[in-house]
């Protein structure tokens, strides 16, 4: 199990959470994700490390900007 923890800019709300949750916990591997909405952090635990150009693209897809790439990961 790896843990990352990315950082998500736009994010204002309920829905700005479910949108980012639903695209990045689409992605093969994703077991769990946790948005904090205050911070802007969402933190993936995943079977495996995962691309930030996925994860980029998920939360794209959202409507929302990753910022950089990992900001933390842990096995």
């Amino acid at each position: 199990m790896v843990t990352t923890t990315y950082q998500v800019q736009g994010m204002t709300c309920g829905h700005c959470v479910n949108a980012v949750s639903a695209e990045v916990g689409a992605l093969p591997g994703v077991n769990e994700v946790q948005v904090d909405l205050a911070t802007g952090r969402v933190t993936v635990n995943s079977a495996q490390p995962l691309a930030d150009d996925a994860v980029r693209a998920a939360v794209d897809e959202a409507g929302y900007e990753l910022v950089g790439g990992a900001a933390d990961q842990r096995r």
